[in-house]
């Protein structure tokens, strides 16, 4: 399947001074986009594109050689292929998704397939374009997609964070939590555990010094990154 756009010249932005001060090698670079396609004209005028637009390109010729490379990092763009031998785009997607990757897809092909392309969106896909295509449509789906991806691995730190702090509290510690954060006073939490209203004060304390915390809010927006609810009120 053949392809496509012609490479564009952009101004130097700060995503690729940083690309130039890793030297260009995508080992070192902060993003990557990875093409796979097992078409090898394809690989190369994308790869070229890509370079023009001063973003670390890889190329695949399978899914399977993708799945195979080392872990980065960063965020990654995947402008894939959707027919391809072997594992085919739709059932790459459905790989990463089970392992819980972040790699962001832009989806392309030179077949109008509805249903694929319905898919591919429902599934997370950034956007699906049809060959050929515009450059700088491509180039846009790219930053939109590294920005998404840049942005859940932001949110997957600060869980992966917060669910180093929750796991510093003894089981009593983290049922007092549960009930501080549904907005209880320290004597409704007593009744709840049927214990004194003191020892109540002792844990929340240790709590709010293991959670690094100085509010109720500060207790609220942690528990959320890490996933945790509020206790049920046996009321």
């Amino acid at each position: 399947m053949r392809a496509i756009a012609q490479p564009i010249n952009r101004g130097m932005s700060s995503r690729s001074n940083q690309i130039r001060r890793a030297g260009g090698s995508a080992s070192r670079a902060t993003e990557l986009v990875c093409v796979v396609d097992d078409d090898q004209s394809v690989r190369r005028g994308l790869r070229r594109l890509f370079k023009s637009a001063e973003y670390a390109a890889e190329p695949f010729a399978s899914a399977e050689d993708y799945l195979a490379r080392e872990i980065f990092e960063g965020p990654i763009c995947l402008v894939l292929d959707v027919r391809m031998p072997g594992l085919n785009g739709l059932e790459l997607q459905k790989e990463l998704e089970s392992r819980g990757a972040c790699e962001q897809i832009v989806f392309i092909t030179g077949h109008n397939d509805v249903p694929t392309c319905t898919q591919a969106m429902k599934n997370g896909a950034v956007d699906f374009l049809m060959k050929p295509f515009d450059s700088e449509e491509l180039i846009e789906a790219v930053r939109r997609a590294l920005g998404r991806g840049k942005e859940q691995l932001r949110k997957r730190e600060e869980r992966r964070e917060a669910r180093a702090l929750i796991d510093k509290l003894t089981p009593r510690e983290f049922e007092v939590l549960r009930f501080v954060i549904m907005g209880l006073l320290n004597k409704q939490v007593a009744a709840e555990m049927d214990t004194a209203e003191k020892t109540i004060k002792v844990h929340r304390g240790r709590v709010m010094q293991k959670l690094r915390a100085t509010s109720v809010p500060d207790l609220v927006r942690i528990s959320q990154r890490a996933g945790i609810s509020p206790a049920r009120n046996s009321g």
